[in-house]
Order: structure tokens, then C-alpha cells, then sequence
């Protein structure tokens, strides 16, 4: 099958993007990039390769390594435009997150959300991680209006670690937690009808899920709409949407 990831030009999450490339990938489908301008490679937050303070707080190993792999792929190296995307050649959309400035670019495109609004019109498989959430939640249905989170389920990154993260890092790091004035939680909740029934925050959890240990991941399953938190949640995430194309 073939899956599209739309990316912004920088700053997106190592870990929420090359743990579904690499275990989809695996698993025999086809992956399309897409990233506001064709042509352009897109690049992931440096510092997450690094570490976000004293070489801590960004990426395992593991999703790293997958990263380099990523980097070379063609299908990486050839992404295609937003604009120009025909949503129908696709049987599934993933939307990673990322939390520093450039993720900007994609989570507040038009265009993109317009795209998104369309895919989701299909009722194939869609997957939101972390900040991805916020592209679902600004995508808006054509009848309605509203969004097209409106009357269904879902998590996204919880307001506890989106703060966590910022008050633990802003001596050094300033705003790079906190990509927009509003928390990513509170915007999704305000999307939704029934905000109290519809999102569910998932258990208060920050070690990260595995290749081979999903106690601490969680995710969250309405119809055809996988959505997840943080990148604690990749694998679990991948595999469930993996699981989901097979079902349709």
C-alpha cells in the first residue's frame, strides 16, 4: 500500500518519523514524503540528534540509526509538493509531530490542511502523533465546517509533558517546547464536541515504548483514526497502523 508523510522543511521528530518509515517500510509498503516546496530535502531537529541538554532528551539510538537510513532513502531525497498531491493515489496518511519552530510550516499550512481535509474524506487509514494532532484539529470539513476531529476520539501530546519539557529546558533552551502560545492538548480539546468524553490523555507515563516492549505506549483507535503522544508511543503506533491498513 502506499502511505503518504507530509513534512515540514526542518524540525521534525527523528523518532515519529523513522519508526513508521522503517517498520512500514518493513512491512512492504510504499512511502511518499511530501514537504511544502518539491525538490526540497527536509531535515529533522538537530537537536534531537544531539540531545536537547547534556546530550539528553532527544533520541534513542535505535530511531537514530533508522534516521540515517531515512536520509538516504530516495523516496526521502524525492519528496513530492502539498499542492500538487492527488490525496486518491493514496490508501494511507501518517502526520508526525515535532515541537521546535520550523514544524510551523507544516502544522499551520492551508494548503496542507486542505489536502488532509480531503484525505480524510476517503475514510482510509489516517495516523496523528504528538503535535501531529494540530493538523487534523486546523483541517476542516467541507460540509460542516468544523473540524474534522469534531465527533471523534483522540489523544495528542497530554499538556503535562508539553509543560514538563518546557520548564525543564527554557533556562537554556527558551520556547523550543512550546511551539505555539496555546498548548497542543488544549487546541485539540477545543476542536472536538464533547471534549470530556472525546480525549483521552492516556496513562501519566514518560519512559518510552520499544521494539520489544510496549507496556509504557499507548494510543487511541476510533474507525479508521489512529492517534498517539509523543514519541514514547512510535512503535505501538506504527505497528497499530500497520495493523489498520491490513484491516481495510
Amino acid at each position: 500500500m502506499r502511505i503518504l508523510i507530509p513534512l515540514p522543511d526542518s524540525d521534525f521528530d527523528v523518532t515519529e518519523v523513522a519508526v513508521p518509515w522503517r517498520m512500514l517500510t518493513d512491512a512492504g509498503h510504499h512511502i511518499t514524503f511530501a514537504v511544502e516546496r518539491a525538490g526540497h530535502v527536509p531535515r529533522a531537529d538537530p537537536l534531537l540528534l544531539t540531545g536537547v541538554l547534556f546530550g539528553q532528551l532527544g533520541a534513542e539510538d535505535e530511531p537514530k540509526a533508522f534516521y540515517r537510513q531515512l536520509v538516504d532513502s530516495p523516496e526521502f531525497r524525492d519528496a513530492v509538493s502539498w499542492s500538487e498531491l492527488n490525496v486518491e493515489d493514496f490508501d494511507g496518511l501518517i502526520l508526525p509531530g515535532g515541537h521546535a519552530p520550523g514544524m510551523r510550516q507544516y502544522l499551520g499550512s492551508e494548503t496542507l490542511q486542505q489536502q488532509v481535509a480531503r484525505f480524510w474524506a476517503l475514510n482510509r487509514p489516517v495516523g496523528a502523533i504528538c503535535h501531529g494532532v494540530l493538523v487534523l484539529a486546523r483541517a476542516r470539513d467541507a460540509a460542516t465546517g468544523r473540524s474534522v476531529l469534531a465527533e471523534r476520539r483522540t489523544t495528542c501530546l497530554p499538556k503535562y509533558m508539553e509543560r514538563g519539557g518546557y520548564y525543564l529546558t527554557a533556562w537554556r533552551r527558551g520556547r523550543y517546547y512550546r511551539t505555539y502560545p496555546a498548548y497542543v492538548e488544549d487546541e485539540v480539546r477545543a476542536a472536538l464536541i464533547q471534549p470530556d468524553t472525546q480525549f483521552e490523555c492516556g496513562p501519566v507515563e514518560l519512559r518510552r515504548g520499544t521494539a520489544t516492549d510496549d507496556a509504557p505506549a499507548f494510543t487511541v483507535l476510533d474507525g479508521n483514526y489512529l492517534s498517539a503522544r509523543w514519541p514514547g508511543d512510535a512503535y505501538l503506533f506504527a505497528r497499530r497502523f500497520a495493523d489498520l491498513l491490513a484491516a481495510t
